[in-house]
Formats: C-alpha cells, structure tokens, sequence
C-alpha cells in the first residue's frame, strides 16, 4: 500500500505534446509568470514611444492647423503598430528580467535546482518565447506597420490640404553611372536626364545630357515624353537633338516631333514612388533598391537602403536577444525588485540602441558594410547574453 509521501502516490506531471518535445508544468508556469510584465511592458513602451513619437505632434496640428479631432484619432490608431513593434524587444527583456529575478527572490530558483532541473533548461522557456514573439515583430514589419504608416502619412497631409500624391510632381533628376574603362573601381556618369514636371502620365520640359562617348556628346531637349513600357522605350515630343563635338561646339541640331529613344524606365520609376522606406516592406524596399536606387549610381543612397532592408530583417532577432540577456541576469542568485528590473531594462535597452545608431551611421558612410551595421548590435548583445547564461550556469 502507498503511503502519502511515497512516489507512486505523487502525481504524474501533466505534459503536453509539441511536436517530438514535450512542454511541461515547469514550462507552463514560467510562460505565464512572462507574458503578464511583457503585456504591461509593450502597453508601457508603446505608450511612451507614440506619445512622444505622434501624439504631442498631433495635438499641436489640432490647436494650430485644425486638425480635426476625429482624424487625430484615426491617425493616431495608424501610427500605433510601429511603436508597439517597436515595444516588442524592450518588453521581452523587462519581462524575463522580471519573471526570473521574482523566481529567484522567491527560491524558486533553488528549489528548481534542487530538483536536478538545470539553469539552461529553466532558461529555455523565456528563448522559445523570445522566437515567438521574433515572429510576431516579423509578422507587423511586414504585413501591418509599412502599409498603416502610408496610411497615417497620406490621411495627415489630406485633412491639412497637402496631399502627398501618388507621384512625385516636380523636378524628376536621374543620373545614370557606368564603371570607368581604364578605372574599374571608378564609376562615371554616362547620362543626366532631367523633367520639370510629371503628372502621373507624362513628363515635360526635358533635357537629356549624354556623355557615354568621351565627354559630353549630345544633348535632348523636348517639351513633353512618355515611356512604353511594352517595347522599353521613350517617346519624345517636340524637341531637338544637339550634337556636340569634342571641342564643344554644335556639330549638327535636328529638330522633331516624335522620336524614340532608348533609355532606362528609372526616371519614371522613381516619378512613381513615393514612398519612404518605413512605408515599405522588405520585397517592396528589395525591389525599389533593384529597379531604381542601383540605377542612380548614389553609392550613399545605395548604402543606406542596403543598411535599412537588413535592419529589417535584424530587428525582430533582438527579441531572441533581449530574451537570453533578460533571463540570464534573472537567474543570478540576488535579490532583484521590479523597480530595479526596470532600470536596468531601461540601461541595456539604451546601450543597444546607442551602438545600434552608431554602426548604422558607420554603415551609411562606407565603413561597416549594410549587413555588418545591421547585425553586429544583435551579435554583439547575443554574445553578451551567452556569456552571461554559461556563467551563471556554472
């Protein structure tokens, strides 16, 4: 017969299956005690960051423009994905930093050592959530933060009669860059080609300056052009060639009234778009990089689009980061409070994003590359968090 204390008379532990792997009581309980301080974390970051980022400007476009309040609203809505995505890897550290220093100051920690359960194992629950939430931030950056910020940008510039239109109106400026023949590493611009307006369709008051031969070698000027997107190439209108020889005089003018040319569709491209790279996603910005940015030959534009498309791709593994850097100074055995918790939250979360502004600047002056500014914050703090977790592990 059993006695009360004997093992077959304890109960089972209640296990669930996942996948191969099993999730236990343990793994439950931890989970719990993280999701309640990272929903209050992503309500407390995502508050202060929209109110300093968007709600004081809108209240100061409702008493001085006149904004209606009603769109205030709604614009208010639109901008709040970016700021809670934002939220996301600050409130992954304050709430494993929590849930872990609670456990240890209640000799959880002690007892689930005790018990043979090792830190690594105790950390692996605050690391799954961490990838889950990573996820998550994937999920906005892609699907709901670009498209809600356009949205918040145009709806603010409709209801104060400014209206960003679907095009860029004026002064359409492309300048077309080809490698030097007897400097590889040199790049010369080939052609320069100009519009004073653009109404969506058509542009007009164009000049084109050529200089792919030695120098400049021709000149078009035209009232008007389109571009045919089916034969790829340009339509130019009332206009006039000018041959230019190697001296610098007019070789010969001809005048038209319709001439083909063939140039790239990247002037036109870049009429069409308007959109900044916060209001893209990453095929969007990957695709604007491809059709329009390489084509400028604007070595720092090309490095700062680059720099932009891997942070999106980084940021959300700074939840994974924050998760292990949390958890690892949580387990330590002292005596840690919620204030404290959060303090120290506050200086990690600083420190991040402070090395993250400077490689991001190191990267658009030509020093880092893209994806070394991008990444090196991330591994920088994921070493950080791996040395912290092996040494409390010991």
């Amino acid at each position: 017969m059993d006695t009360p204390y004997s093992k077959s008379a304890l109960p089972e532990p209640v296990r669930a299956p996942f996948g191969k792997y099993r999730v236990s009581i343990m793994d439950w309980y931890i989970a719990r005690e993280i999701v309640l301080p990272f929903l209050f974390g992503v309500g407390a970051f995502s508050s202060i960051g929209v109110s300093v980022g968007a709600l004081f400007e809108l209240i100061r476009r409702v008493t001085e423009s006149g904004l209606a309040i009603g769109l205030a609203i709604q614009i208010f809505a639109l901008k709040l994905p970016e700021f809670i995505v934002l939220a996301f890897p600050m409130s992954t550290l304050l709430a494993t930093m929590m849930a872990y220093s609670r456990f240890s100051a209640d000799s959880e920690l002690i007892a689930l050592r005790g018990c043979g359960v090792s830190i690594r194992r105790i950390v692996a629950p605050a690391v799954i959530l961490s990838f889950l939430v990573t996820g998550l931030t994937f999920a906005f950056n892609e699907l709901i933060t670009p498209a809600a910020n356009y949205r918040a940008t145009t709806t603010l510039e409709r209801a104060l009669n400014s209206e960003r239109p679907p095009f860029r109106e004026r002064n359409i400026l492309y300048r077309e860059f080809q490698e030097a023949p007897d400097e590889p590493d040199e790049r010369q611009m080939t052609r320069l080609f100009y519009a004073q307006k653009f109404d969506g369709n058509q542009m007009y008051n164009l000049t084109v300056l050529d200089y792919s031969q030695a120098g400049l070698s021709q000149i078009v000027s035209a009232d008007s052009a389109t571009f045919d997107f089916n034969s790829k190439v340009w339509n130019f209108y009332d206009g006039t060639i000018y041959a230019v020889s190697p001296d610098g005089s007019f070789r010969h003018i001809v005048k038209f009234d319709n001439q083909e040319i063939q140039l790239p569709s990247a002037p036109f491209d870049i009429a069409n778009s308007t959109k900044e790279a916060s209001e893209m996603n990453i095929a969007e910005a990957s695709g604007y990089l491809r059709n329009v940015i390489r084509q400028t030959g604007n070595e720092q534009l090309i490095r700062t689009w680059e720099t932009r498309i891997q942070q999106k791709y980084s940021l959300p593994f700074v939840c994974v980061v924050f998760g292990l850097v949390g958890a690892s100074l949580g387990v330590r055995p002292q005596r840690t409070g919620r204030a404290t918790s959060f303090g120290i939250s506050v200086i990690i979360i600083f420190g991040y994003y402070l090395l993250a502004f400077i490689c991001n600047a190191l990267g658009e002056v030509g020093i880092f590359s893209p994806f070394l500014s991008a990444w090196l914050p991330t591994v920088i703090f994921l070493s950080v968090g791996v040395y912290l977790l092996l040494r409390v592990s010991r």
